[in-house]
């Protein structure tokens, strides 16, 4: 006999985790819902749906434990705790160091699992834009402070110097999944960080 329920032990929690790890590695229309299901013990489709109601519901939940994981080390943008200088320091090598961890699939999940999509992924491609969009809004906030405060000279491009940090953040992802060393790009990270430093306004 066919089994329909789930297979007993079913833990939810890890499997929206080897979920997010699958549209991580592949991307959200490279992974197919028998993926998902045998990545869950085999599961049948009625299970997988009564567990997670579809797999843009189920993507959106694995989106949810990256932001609340892995993704958490951008979060340093927002910490007024440090300058604005540091913010950006901390995001951009905490961020090379994490998407280089071979514990995980490599590069940022943000960035990379559904950037490219076809029309029946636009809602999806929608909820990673707003994440980019939220970073680069952070990092321009961080310059436009150190602007008013004068660590950055009033003369600085703020526009400029914001799409420098905020591409050089995008950009790990793809430098990571090619397999550049988690030293080289904490190296260019001190080589983005000297452009702050030309436009510093304090000797």
């Amino acid at each position: 006999m066919a089994r329909t329920g789930r297979p007993r032990g079913f833990d939810r929690d890890k499997a929206v985790g080897q979920a997010m790890h699958l549209f991580w590695e592949h991307g959200f229309e490279g992974v197919s819902l028998e993926q998902l299901r045998q990545s869950m013990g085999g599961i049948s489709s009625a299970s997988f749906y009564a567990a997670f109601g579809s797999k843009e519901a189920l993507y959106r939940t694995a989106l949810e434990d990256y932001r609340a994981t892995h993704g958490k080390v951008v979060l340093a943008l927002h910490d007024e705790g440090l300058s604005p200088r540091q913010r950006i320091e901390q995001a951009l090598r905490r961020s090379a160091e994490m998407q280089t961890d071979p514990a995980h699939p490599t590069g940022c999940m943000v960035t990379l699992s559904s950037t490219i999509c076809s029309v029946d992924g636009e809602s999806v491609q929608a909820l990673t834009l707003a994440e980019r969009v939220a970073n680069r809004a952070a990092i321009r906030a961080c310059v436009d402070a150190a602007i008013e405060d004068g660590t950055l000279r009033h003369d600085t491009n703020p526009a400029g110097l914001t799409t420098l940090f905020d591409g050089f953040l995008v950009g790990l992802s793809l430098q990571a999944r090619d397999g550049v060393s988690h030293e080289d790009l904490d190296a260019g990270v001190t080589q983005a960080l000297a452009a702050w430093d030309a436009n510093s306004g304090r000797p």
